[in-house]
C-alpha cells in the first residue's frame, strides 16, 4: 500500500470526526453586561451566557441564588438579583458552576450533558464518551449558619419585601421570610421553618428603626 493511500484512509478518519473533538479553542463565555440599580443588580445578558452554558437557565440561576445569599428571578433575558453584587463575585460563581455541571473533567471540553442515574445526577461528555458524578459543594457560608434551627429567636432587619407581601431580612447567609413586618423596621423573630438557606418565622416584638 501507498503513503498517498494511507493519507487519504487518515483524511476519511478526520472527516468523521465530530467538530467538538477537532475544536480545541478554549472555552470561553460572554462577556458579563452587569447593571446595578441600587441595591439590585441585573444580569442583562443572563440568557446569553446559559445558552453558551447550554444549561437550563432556571438551573443557574438557582445555583447564583443559593451560593450569592439573594433572592432573583428572571425577566425576560436577563436576571435580576436583590443584592448590590460586583461582576468579580457573578463571575467567580459562574465559573464554578461551570466547572461543576458543564466541563468534562477528562478532556476539557464543554460539550457535555446532565442526566440523572437514580438519585445521583451525572455529566456525561459528548466529545470522548467520559462519565463522572455530579458532587456539589455545599456552600461555605452555609456551614458558618448551620447553627440556626426551628425555635431560635433572632434580631434582623427587615431590608425588603417579598411578592406576596411578607418581609424579609437577611442572617448570616439565610433569608427569613417574616409575614406582617414592612421594610425597614428591626424585628426579634421566632425561626418557625427552615428550607435550605431560607428560613420563615413570625414576629415576637417589633421595634421601628430610626
Amino acid at each position: 500500500m501507498t503513503d498517498d493511500y494511507y493519507v487519504s484512509l487518515l483524511d476519511r478518519a478526520k472527516s468523521c470526526l465530530p467538530e467538538t473533538i477537532e475544536n480545541h479553542e478554549r472555552f470561553s463565555l460572554p462577556e458579563m453586561d452587569v447593571l446595578q440599580e441600587g441595591k439590585i443588580t441585573v444580569i442583562r445578558n443572563f440568557i446569553d451566557i446559559t445558552d453558551r452554558l447550554r444549561r437550563d437557565p432556571q438551573h443557574v440561576l438557582q445555583y447564583l441564588l443559593r451560593e450569592l445569599g439573594t433572592p432573583g428571578n428572571i425577566e425576560g433575558r436577563r436576571s435580576v438579583l436583590k443584592a448590590k453584587l460586583g461582576v468579580a463575585q457573578i463571575s467567580e460563581r459562574i465559573q464554578e458552576y461551570t466547572d461543576m455541571f458543564v466541563i468534562c473533567s477528562e478532556c476539557g471540553l464543554p460539550d457535555t450533558h446532565m442526566l440523572k442515574e437514580g438519585r445521583t445526577h451525572v455529566l456525561e461528555c459528548e466529545a470522548c464518551g467520559a462519565r463522572r458524578p455530579i458532587n456539589a459543594r455545599k456552600s461555605s457560608k452555609s456551614d458558618t449558619s448551620s447553627d440556626l434551627r426551628s425555635g431560635d429567636v433572632i434580631e434582623i432587619l427587615i431590608h425588603d419585601m417579598g411578592k406576596k407581601g411578607d418581609g424579609v431580612g437577611k442572617y448570616q447567609s439565610y433569608l427569613v421570610v417574616v409575614p406582617g413586618t414592612v421594610k425597614g423596621t428591626r424585628v426579634k423573630v421566632k425561626i418557625t421553618n427552615i428550607s435550605g438557606t431560607t428560613a420563615f418565622g413570625s414576629v415576637t416584638q417589633d421595634e421601628t428603626t430610626r
